[in-house]
């Protein structure tokens, strides 16, 4: 087996250069390899020389069908991790007319577009709302010419100064970019990299058919007028050749049935969410973490794409029971026993999958790194190992199906392929993609010729000596890519000026380091003979790495159907990880229940925080009514009531086990839109309202949608939170049970919130006066007598005023009289 050429340094450390002896028949001669950096921008430094020892990593020939239950193994030591890519940005294009929207939006982080079929959207336009603020785009692009209602929605999203996160930059088109025809050319002529080559122009349109819903004539559009925007703004490759596209990797259709729609101030309420400045002092500025949060203690996922889908679950909650089942079923699988071990052996495999799309991307631009090969192929056997594991686990699970029969051959034979073509510890070393012998003939054949080269140029090397003057005491034969073959002398003391480095017979070329260069008549016959040898076989192997990158884009598709199956796989081993640890059950649904019915549930957030919790259930629907009031004191534990029945129900509509002994869910389409202000109304109850007509009129009073709940919803209950006076000191057994309070423990709270006693003895002299129906007087004794010489001031001088006055300014009166003397009695 023929070895690789060593680094330069290895050559320069291992050579001497020719030196004359006075014992001509001993002298021992050598020659130095030395290497420069090449002046072809798209080339790196190359290496010549030999390293004995070496052996390539990765399967070799013959190895097909080997094992895949664990990663391949790649060189460690040394290695480069996958790189951070730059924030994803999201571009929108949006159409509306006669009462639908056509949507089509293009994501950076995986080069894919996504795309709405036509539907139907109010003409306050909701739905787009809704997709906003799911997926925050950094543009939003459509049609200078617009509907009414559209012009009047963008014009109000313009004008969000203090939209959070930021408010997207408004593109409008030319109405003619938005063509029907010209939208349908412009998709079925782009170039697309997992359409293979060899698909004719029939079959391209057949197959660009089965994806995209021509007969949705807006979102047709959409998609064409995107196409447009991203050609012309030129996303993603600003600095490219202007012949070079924007990679598109895909397309991705996105519905928004069955979803449960849930508002950013529940989300806030619920601590679903909840992003804190980042500890680290290099990421204070711009860095994010989660907080405590539900996302944060649920995030358990290996993999980047894994936590991505657990965010758009959490972002899409849906009462589709069909996906639910199926979610829960993976889950209760992982928490068998028996089954710890495999799902201990799948997690680590999905530590190893990686941002394919990024690495796709690359390879589209010709930007492929070594790292992107080792992370690609990493990816690819774990993928394998991943079908193998689930092709033994029970087939009626759909996930494991889908696993077992998506994860197709095609991810063999792009594993093979690059464990027999790419030299990863070769690569690594020369810092560009190198092959492994036995590929390429003509490769290996000049490598083998460079690899003889030491020895050659030390007899060329020693015969230049006896050519050469008596005074020159060494010389040195040396090859430098694109510039050939050179002798090299050392500069005498005798050499002063450019006059004295002429030498007959030989053309001199340039001096660095005290080493003057020249041409001879021997290393002209050297390039002619041996040529740019380095540079040619880093051409040939670059254009085997273009091969290999065509192989591995024209099964790009099953690729990405991997990075879909695998974070999906990860985001429920992760839930069930969590179920496991925190005692999590499975939740049940019921289409024929009008709410909710809870057996000792517990708040997820708040059972981590305190010593000890106390369970609650709750039941809404049926006879036991479908609004709740609830009142108690503060501090009683109202609000994590409220809360816990929010996030019970918010977990079982991702697909997660939930904290409860029993939990069924049935028609909750309203609850997270009414919660936030439900909160409030408790909160707003609970002080000072004790009898149960109170409690009608302060809930009439304190917000007109809650006139709306109960005329849509019917019949409500009355519940309350179970305190206990001992003495002085009220307990709180933050047990919900039925009733409403009987006294507002308005003194207690206050007590323990630490306010002083006199301002306590007043609090209950005022109430008691309130009760009894009697005027509330000041209290003299409070009043600073100072404050009543300034208010009485300040009334004189009011009297005094002239309103008949025509001169009179009151604007003056107010901010020279008034203001000033406010800042005293107050």
């Amino acid at each position: 087996m023929p070895q690789r050429p060593r680094s330069p340094r290895d050559a320069s450390a291992a050579a001497s250069p020719v030196k004359r002896t006075s014992v001509p028949s001993s002298v021992a001669f050598s020659s130095p390899i030395s290497t420069i950096r090449s002046p072809r921008p798209s080339k790196v430094m190359a290496t010549v020389g030999a390293t004995p020892g070496r052996t390539p990593q990765g399967p070799v020939p013959g190895a097909a069908s080997a094992s895949f239950a664990s990663p391949a193994p790649v060189p460690g030591p040394g290695e480069a991790e996958e790189e951070e890519e730059e924030p994803a940005e999201i571009h929108l294009c949006v159409l509306w007319n006669s009462g639908y929207l056509g949507i089509a939006y293009y994501d950076t982080s995986d080069s894919t577009i996504h795309f709405m079929p036509d539907a139907p959207d109010h003409e306050s336009l909701k739905l787009l709302q809704r997709v906003l603020d799911e997926i925050n785009p950094r543009t939003v692009v459509t049609s200078a010419k617009q509907d009414e209602s559209m012009t009047r929605f963008l014009g109000k999203l313009a004008s969000q100064e203090h939209r959070e996160p930021k408010r997207p930059e408004l593109i409008f088109l030319p109405s003619v970019d938005f063509g029907l025809e010209i939208s349908k050319q412009r998709l079925l002529s782009g170039n697309y990299s997992f359409i293979p080559d060899s698909m004719t122009t029939t079959e391209k349109i057949l197959f660009l058919s089965s994806i995209i819903p021509f007969d949705c004539l807006l979102t047709v559009r959409a998609l064409g007028g995107l196409l447009k925007f991203l050609g012309r703004r030129r996303i993603g490759v600003e600095l490219e050749d202007y012949n070079v596209s924007v990679p598109i990797l895909g397309f991705k259709k996105f519905v928004l049935t069955h979803l449960v729609s849930i508002d950013q101030d529940t989300y806030g309420v619920l601590q679903i969410f909840k992003s804190e400045s980042h500890p680290s002092v290099y990421k204070v500025a711009s860095g994010l973490k989660e907080g405590l949060s539900l996302f944060g203690i649920l995030n358990r996922c290996r993999c980047k794409w894994g936590e991505k889908l657990l965010r758009l679950w959490f972002r899409r909650p849906t009462q589709d029971l069909g996906e639910l089942n199926s979610r829960l079923d993976v889950i209760q699988f992982f928490l068998l026993p028996q089954n710890l071990d495999m799902a201990q052996m799948l997690h680590r495999l999905l530590g190893h999958i990686k941002n394919v799309p990024l690495i796709l991307k690359r390879m589209k631009l010709s930007h492929t790194k070594v790292s992107d090969w080792q992370v690609l192929y990493k990816t690819v056997y774990s993928a394998l190992g991943l079908r193998d594991a689930c092709r033994s686990l029970p087939q009626s699970i759909q996930l494991f199906q889908d696993i077992s029969q998506e994860f197709s051959d095609d991810l063999h034979h792009i594993a093979s392929l690059i464990g027999k073509v790419v030299d990863f510890e070769g690569s690594l070393a020369e810092n560009r993609f190198t092959v492994l012998p036995n590929i390429d003939p003509e490769i290996d054949e000049k490598k083998r010729r460079l690899m003889g080269l030491p020895s050659f140029l030390t007899e060329v090397a020693r015969k230049e000596l006896e050519n050469l003057d008596s005074r020159i005491p060494s010389c040195s034969v040396i090859y430098i890519p694109l510039i050939g073959f050179l002798l090299s002398i050392p500069r005498l003391p005798s050499m002063v000026e450019a006059s004295d480095f002429e030498i007959e017979g030989l053309d001199f070329m340039f001096l660095s380091e005290e080493k003057l260069h020249y041409r001879s008549a021997r290393t002209k016959e050297l390039d002619a003979l041996l040529g740019d040898l380095h540079c040619d076989i880093r051409d040939q192997e670059t254009l085997l790495m273009y091969q290999l990158q065509c192989q591995v884009l024209a099964r790009a598709t099953v690729l990405t159907r991997v990075l879909d199956l695998a974070s999906r796989l990860d985001v429920l081993l992760a839930l069930a990880s969590a179920a496991r640890d925190y005692g999590y059950s499975r939740p049940c649904y019921s289409p024929r229940l009008l709410g909710v019915r809870i057996q000792n549930g517990r708040h997820p957030l708040m059972e981590l925080c305190a010593r000890t919790f106390v369970p609650n259930s709750a039941e809404c629907g049926g006879d036991k009514g479908r609004v709740k009031v609830i009142t108690g004191p503060n501090s009683s534990g109202k609000s994590i009531y409220l809360k816990q029945v929010g996030l019970i129900t918010f977990m079982a509509l991702v697909g997660s086990f939930v904290p409860a002994e029993e939990a069924e869910i049935g028609a909750v389409d309203a609850i997270f839109t009414r919660i936030h202000s439900c909160e409030s109304i408790s909160l707003g109850l609970s002080t000072f309202m004790i009898d149960l007509n109170q409690v009608a009129k302060a809930v009439n009073n304190a917000t007109e949608q809650s006139l709306v709940l109960i005329d849509e919803f019917g019949k409500g209950t009355n519940t309350t939170m179970e305190t206990c006076e001992d003495g002085n000191d009220l307990v709180f057994f933050y047990q919900v049970c039925e009733g409403v309070a009987n006294a507002s423990h308005a003194s207690h709270t206050a007590a323990q919130a630490g306010l002083p006693d006199k301002l306590i003895a007043r609090g209950k002299e005022v109430s008691d006066l309130i009760r009894s129906g009697k005027s509330i007087k000041p209290v003299k004794e409070l009043l600073k007598e100072k404050q009543m010489e300034n208010c009485q001031i300040l009334v004189d001088k009011f009297l005094k005023l002239d309103l008949e006055d025509p001169n009179l300014d009151l604007d003056i009166f107010m901010s020279q009289e008034v203001l000033p003397a406010a800042t005293t009695i107050l």
